[in-house]
């Protein structure tokens, strides 16, 4: 636990009062998922990923999204040589570890695509020769909230399922943005993060959370929890089967960062918002008063929460 601690100690230095997202984004990296950052502009979205890249000791690119951004900026290319006199393959920054996808819903729907393949199967197709990824692969994608923005396109309900995390960023209250204030007007603390994690122990550590307990009850209560979305009268369309397996995922992330060996319930009640809330749909008369947070916390209350968590 001692390089996921130093991690956290390295983005302290720059982000103020991101304790939730910070960990949040500990759980996307143990498990090697995807994470949306999402909020208005200026609330620390792109801070956030690039302080967390500087922290991992692997490669970083990054990707500012715009509507003439084409698939080929993103995936690569096959180009003539005219010295050859051959055609040579010319990838994109997708091959890397860590790639901040900055502003992903101003691209067209046909470059988001672009990402599908790499995001699920972490390789990438180009003129039919398929490159696969070195592990790890994580991408950190962040947005402004679609209806308060012109020029924007919505991410399609296959790549939101892709995310394991969707992170939704807050205004800081009123002594933590005098904090902010104060650590930026002199200096730049960016410059100050050190990498402390490699990639070797990165992996290593992935491969601990996998072989985190998860029982039978805890098993039904999360199926539970997805299967309800599917049911629920607010709902138009619920949670896939994909979602159920990320709700595992993160719940044994989230045990791991808590020290155990075993998932409990409060772990999937503290997760389930952020993996669920941009897998589902809404009525349309349910979101005009309800939001898919509040859904969720409906049905995460009707679920029947099992007496105990078994230990492995």
């Amino acid at each position: 636990m001692c390089g996921l601690a130093l991690i956290k100690e390295e983005m302290n230095k720059v982000l103020v009062g991101k304790d939730k997202e910070i960990d949040l984004l500990m759980i996307a990296l143990l498990q090697e998922g995807h994470v949306l950052l999402e909020s208005v502009p200026g609330t620390g979205k792109t801070l956030l990923a690039k302080t967390f890249s500087h922290c991992i000791d692997g490669a970083f690119k990054r990707i500012q999204f715009t509507p003439d951004v084409l698939p080929s900026d993103v995936t690569g290319i096959q180009f003539f040589n005219p010295k050859t006199q051959e055609f040579e393959l010319r990838t994109g920054p997708v091959v890397t570890n860590v790639l901040l996808a900055d502003e992903i819903n101003r691209a067209t729907p046909r470059t988001q695509a672009s990402l599908l393949e790499v995001m699920e199967e972490k390789q990438i197709t180009i003129d039919g020769e398929t490159v696969p990824l070195a592990p790890p692969f994580i991408v950190v994608a962040t947005q402004n909230p679609i209806e308060s923005q012109q020029g924007t396109f919505p991410l399609p309900a296959a790549q939101l399922d892709r995310f394991l995390l969707k992170i939704p960023f807050t205004y800081p209250d009123f002594e933590e943005e005098r904090g902010i204030l104060n650590r930026f007007k002199s200096s730049e603390p960016l410059s100050t993060v050190n990498k402390v994690m490699g990639l070797e122990e990165l992996q290593s550590l992935s491969r601990l959370v996998k072989e985190v307990h998860v029982s039978e009850d805890i098993e039904t209560y999360i199926l539970q929890i997805t299967r309800g979305t599917r049911e629920h009268e607010w709902v138009e369309v619920g949670a896939s089967p994909r979602a159920s397996l990320a709700l595992l995922k993160a719940s044994q992330a989230k045990a791991f960062l808590d020290g155990r060996d075993y998932v409990k319930p409060q772990d999937i009640v503290e997760v389930a918002p952020y993996v669920l809330q941009h897998r589902i749909q809404l009525t349309i008369e349910s979101s005009l008063t309800r939001t898919p947070e509040e859904v969720i916390g409906q049905i995460v209350e009707m679920a029947v929460t099992p007496v105990e968590a078994g230990q492995a």
